[in-house]
């Protein structure tokens, strides 16, 4: 179990996160939140990129900025930045991490042709990284950080940039490591965890505001989320939180303190998802 126990850190003054108590074991662990609210310091101290200047990050118990390599040699991280040699091909590329991840010399070309289809690239290997797209070269970042058989997975803002055909690939990839691994994902993107996140995280404040299952966050909000025609007025603390099409027709999805009564599909009560559950924990 990988365990953050009243965790704080600042940056250039500015507290950043403040006392975050949080457990990871296997599965998928999303950490919803706007840019700018602390994901990626999260990650950071958790790939001990940065240290705590209050509290403990601890695997089963033994603090890993102590643990130092032998912690270390348990991640595979993809930061939002991923930085690689142009003039690679994604094979020579793997090749080259794993060599520095002390994969024995006779498992890495059996391993990089099993993580090369695995992203789907087998087809790609051989190509400079320059020529590739931006979803490929997130494929690959994806690759080189599973390349030495990590147990806990990183990735910060892991589909930045990619369209939807990517975005679902890499929820497919991440949906057949959850079983096997620890994987932390931060971002502000939340249909990449609607499906595939057995727990959400979110931070408001430098604090963990809320930390449950989807299903778990979604019916709190049973009952105060309808949808109702566009010249519909809104009454004092209701929320608009966006609008829809439903059969020609522009709608507005609201939330309201108050379940309201459906009349006669007018205002129409409607199942809440998690972008609802975003959208209401960071609202102005």
């Amino acid at each position: 179990m990988l365990t953050m126990e009243h965790v704080g850190k600042e940056l250039s003054g500015r507290l950043v996160l403040h006392d975050v108590n949080l457990a990871f074991e296997r599965g998928v662990y999303g950490l919803l939140a706007p840019n700018g609210a602390g994901k990626t310091t999260l990650i950071r101290l958790l790939a001990t990129l940065l240290a705590p200047d209050a509290g403990a990050i601890r695997w089963n118990g033994e603090d890993i900025v102590a643990m130092g390599e032998r912690y270390r040699a348990m991640i595979g991280y993809l930061p939002q930045d991923f930085g690689y040699y142009p003039n690679h091909s994604p094979r020579r590329f793997l090749r080259y991490i794993a060599t520095l991840q002390g994969v024995p010399r006779a498992r890495i070309a059996p391993r990089v042709d099993e993580l090369l289809a695995m992203v789907h690239l087998t087809d790609q290997a051989d190509r400079r990284m320059r020529t590739l797209s931006g979803g490929m070269i997130r494929r690959v970042g994806i690759a080189q950080a599973l390349v030495h058989r990590p147990r806990i997975l990183l990735f910060d803002e892991p589909t930045a940039g990619l369209d939807p055909k990517e975005r679902a690939r890499f929820r497919t990839i991440v949906h057949d490591l959850a079983a096997d691994h620890i994987v932390v994902i931060a971002t502000h993107i939340v249909s990449d965890l609607e499906t595939v996140a057995d727990h959400v995280i979110m931070l408001n404040g430098a604090t963990v505001r809320c930390n449950d299952t989807p299903a778990a966050i979604c019916e709190r909000l049973e009952g105060h989320i309808h949808e109702m025609p566009e010249d519909v007025a809104l009454h004092d603390g209701q929320l608009l939180l966006g609008v829809v099409q439903r059969g020609g027709e522009i709608r507005k999805r609201v939330y309201s303190p108050e379940p309201l009564e459906d009349d006669d599909a007018v205002v129409v009560p409607v199942p809440p998802s998690l972008d609802d559950a975003f959208l209401l924990a960071y609202h102005d």
